[in-house]
């Protein structure tokens, strides 16, 4: 049933003897299933820390406690904790059924017991791992709808000339199949624009990959574009998008040796995994989006002129919201509904005097600005009408957050609003300054879009 299917994205075998181990790498290999093998709980979840895996085979009895499975009971859970999508298969010796049941009311899909089956054993993989990738393209799918619901929303509640111009440009430009360039100040929502330019267009039932190209470290850079074979293979964003688009944001962050790689992608079509001389043939629309003066930066030779022009081929330049005087009130009432329904309280309005104060402040951090703005009016609010002090526009980046009145997750929601905010969308920085790791941001911006909030870039 699963044998035809290629997996590229290794599964994690974590169990202390190394003759087990050693046979499972051998298994999986025979197989074409790539592994990564780890002899403790500890490096199990280093592992899930650093890098994605596409199954979790995990021994329950360690060295320190060979007979109750606490040891692998206890990080079945950190697992899901940490990973909550991993499927993930309880190995235990055979005896044990009880702690394999354990195991799988904590989390586990499936056990598998020793001595194994080799037949078993692959089929149960191969299965878990083909539900996975089924449950990720569902939470692709809803995300993307949820995205592109938004991002339509966002158009019909804009009725200036300037957007009902940018409308019509992207309705236009989205049917057709050329590269775009999304050009616009931080905050009014590049990346919005660009999901919905590809969930109208004729490869929205195709993936769409976002990749943030300033947070790409340049000894990276190829392996994470391009893929890798070495030492286990991981395919790129570009082989991801196959089919669909590929969302490339601050395009300008791309340092120039880098600029080489990717021009070569764009004229050709054609890539080489890193560790492999093998081509690979990609078919992918390039959304670019970014705030910087391209052309200052050609002049001075941070950019390149040819790499310009392939990704210029269709341009969409998103005004600021001072630009937008009739879209502000309509947008600010947009958010206002949408946050009460999402936390379960009755509609809120604006008072006179804070339409008076939407309309006249300058708005510097665009929409992103004003949605967190009216989202922490609506969280501090006491009454069911806001007035031009509780929005207290002008002393928002001056007064402390305030967090007297606010549950745990909405708290968190706002310090990581807040610290994304500060380091311009930027991932690594944004995580370093909340004194968590990046993959720690990544689960907590999943949780919050999960529930319907969506950070604007």
């Amino acid at each position: 049933m699963y044998r035809d299917h290629e997996i590229t994205v290794p599964v994690l075998v974590v169990d202390d003897d190394p003759d087990v181990r050693l046979a499972m790498r051998m298994l999986l290999r025979s197989e074409g299933i790539p592994s990564v093998e780890v002899d403790s709980p500890a490096a199990a979840l280093d592992a899930v820390s650093r890098r994605e895996f596409s199954c979790a085979l995990v021994d329950l009895n360690y060295t320190a406690d060979t007979t109750s499975g606490h040891e692998g009971l206890e990080l079945v859970v950190r697992i899901r904790e940490d990973a909550p999508e991993l499927p993930l298969v309880a190995m235990t010796a055979w005896g044990s059924i009880d702690v394999a049941v354990q195991a799988m009311r904590l989390g586990a899909a499936d056990f598998i017991e020793k001595p194994w089956n080799n037949a078993r054993m692959i089929h149960t993989l191969r299965s878990q791992i083909a539900l996975g990738e089924i449950r990720e393209e569902n939470r692709r799918l809803r995300t993307e709808t949820a995205l592109a619901r938004q991002a339509g929303d966002m158009l019909r509640v804009c009725d200036s000339s300037a957007m009902r111009r940018v409308v019509e440009l992207i309705g236009r430009i989205a049917v057709g199949d050329a590269n775009v360039l999304i050009l616009g100040e931080n905050g009014t929502g590049k990346s919005l624009f660009a999901r919905e330019i590809h969930a109208l267009s004729g490869r929205a039932a195709h993936p769409v990959i976002r990749v943030d190209m300033g947070s790409l470290p340049d000894a990276r850079f190829a392996d994470e574009m391009f893929g890798e074979d070495k030492p286990v293979p991981r395919s790129g964003r570009f082989e991801l998008a196959h089919g669909g688009s590929l969302i490339m944001e601050e395009i300008a962050s791309i340092h120039p040796l880098q600029q080489a790689k990717l021009l070569r992608v764009l004229e050709e079509g054609e890539l080489e995994r890193g560790g492999t001389m093998r081509t690979r043939r990609v078919d992918v629309r390039i959304i670019s989006t970014t705030n910087a003066d391209l052309d200052a930066a050609i002049r001075s030779d941070r950019f390149r002129r040819d790499l310009l022009y392939r990704l210029n081929a269709m341009q969409v330049r998103l005004p600021p919201l001072r630009e937008r005087q009739d879209d502000i009130v309509p947008l600010a009432r947009h958010f206002m509904l949408r946050d009460c329904r999402r936390r379960g309280r009755g509609a809120m309005t604006f008072s006179p005097s804070a339409e008076r104060a939407l309309r006249t402040y300058d708005w510097p951090g665009n929409v992103r600005e004003l949605e967190h703005a009216i989202e922490r009016a609506a969280l501090l609010g006491n009454h069911d009408t806001i007035d031009a002090e509780g929005l207290a526009l002008r002393r928002l980046s001056d007064t402390p957050m305030a967090l007297d009145n606010l549950t745990l997750p909405e708290a968190e929601e706002l310090l990581v609003r807040n610290a994304l905010e500060r380091n311009e969308y930027n991932l690594q920085r944004a995580a370093d300054s909340l004194g968590i790791s990046r993959q720690a941001l990544y689960r907590r911006l999943g949780k919050h879009r999960a529930k319907g909030t969506e950070f604007i870039g």
